[in-house]
């Protein structure tokens, strides 16, 4: 090889390695500078529906409520709103737009780094997120580490859905903050049962919260409706950490089918921020303080970042009930609280060798009568046609 030829050759090669660098390096610096999503009027918003709001049991809305072009919000009764309520009014319209506007800017956002649909057991940075198959789910906690910027920003994009199980968690570290964690929804979201979620849902069609689920954040439906069962949603300030407690809480039995029954409570308490939480109790509106069982593993009586600790609580219940928990914790001179509930049904439920039997079953007689007719009707049309 000559050595204008060799020249050529290294230049040429000196270029790739430097594109190379640079394409590597675009992405960080873009995911770095990536902006909140706008989302205009409805950032006073805690539930934003389309068609109805439909609510179960006793609910908790920190922040305003608006519904349109729908109507009906049925279950109005059981909500404790602190916030406004706008049903198909202007108010109500003009959020709508702007979540129009919001859910475009959140589905145009780039670079976009592709990961598995199972979020949890994972821990992520800052970035714009989506998967292969269009979905996300999170099973078990799903941890975001802002690394100790308050401003990074997390967008989870989905062409379908967004689906997290039962007790399962969004863990926010190092600064993480739910004001700056938005999820994009092609379709519906469904928070499961006494799941932990943070964020900002904007969902194309419909969201629903089973029983017991927590929001720290938003569910803004475009088109369809948002469906409640005994939860609490919170939109408040931003503030400039994240929350320091959470509680999770769960029924063994979820259901009694007799007209009373014995039911075991376990409630578990974490501690996802940075500081050291003092004087950590937890109560039930239904059973008052209930008893601490295990997780203090320095035995300092300090819930420590990271650690969970478990309480228990056993009654009898004779009535389908809802209870709803409350953890308190101390640090840095102030206190920090989380809520949880879990809804056990009461009732009988008459079996006939392990299948329901409804109240209006036919008489067994009935029965057999109606099958003699049916024998009788197959043997009379079988000797018609053999006779012919």
């Amino acid at each position: 090889m000559s050595m204008g030829v060799f020249g050529k050759v290294r230049c040429a090669s000196l270029v790739v390695a430097i594109s190379l660098v640079a394409l590597l390096a675009t992405p960080a610096m873009s995911v770095a500078a990536q902006a909140p999503v706008n989302l205009g009027t409805t950032s006073s918003f805690a539930i934003l529906a389309g068609s109805t709001i439909t609510n179960t049991g006793p609910t908790t809305i920190n922040g305003d409520v608006g519904l349109h072009p729908g109507t009906a919000f049925t279950g109005q009764s059981g909500v404790t709103l602190n916030g406004a309520l706008h049903l198909t009014d202007a108010v109500a319209l003009t959020a709508k737009n702007d979540l129009v506007t919001a859910y475009n800017d959140a589905a145009g956002r780039t670079p976009v780094t592709r990961i598995p649909t199972e979020l949890g057991g994972t821990t992520l940075i800052p970035g714009v997120y989506d998967s292969a198959s269009g979905t996300f789910q999170i099973t078990g906690p799903l941890t975001l580490d802002a690394q100790g910027d308050p401003d990074g920003v997390f967008i989870f994009l989905t062409d379908s859905t967004l689906i997290t199980a039962s007790n399962s968690s969004v863990r926010l570290i190092n600064g993480a903050r739910f004001c700056r964690i938005f999820w994009k929804a092609g379709s519906s979201a469904t928070l499961g049962t006494n799941s932990d979620f943070a964020g900002h849902i904007l969902a194309l069609t419909s969201i629903t919260a089973r029983t017991g689920a927590t929001v720290e954040g938003q569910l803004l439906a475009r088109n369809g409706a948002v469906t409640l069962d005994t939860n609490t949603i919170s939109n408040g300030p931003c503030a400039a950490t994240a929350r320091e407690i959470r509680v999770n809480k769960t029924a063994s039995p979820s259901s009694v089918t007799s007209d009373s029954g014995s039911v075991t409570y376990t409630y578990t308490v974490s501690n996802p921020g940075t500081s050291t939480l003092t004087s950590v109790t937890v109560t039930d509106d239904k059973l008052g303080s209930v008893a601490y069982v295990s997780g203090d593993t320095n035995s300092d009586n300090q819930l420590q970042p990271g650690e969970t600790w478990i309480y228990s609580a056993t009654t009898t219940l004779t009535a389908t009930t809802t209870n709803i928990a409350t953890v308190r914790g101390s640090a840095n001179g102030t206190t920090t609280i989380d809520t949880a509930a879990a809804r056990v049904v009461v009732g009988p439920t008459g079996t006939v060798s392990g299948a329901v039997l409804p109240k209006t079953a036919t008489p067994w007689y009935n029965v057999l009568l109606v099958g003699a007719a049916l024998a009788l009707i197959g043997l009379v049309g079988w000797r018609t046609r053999k006779i012919a």
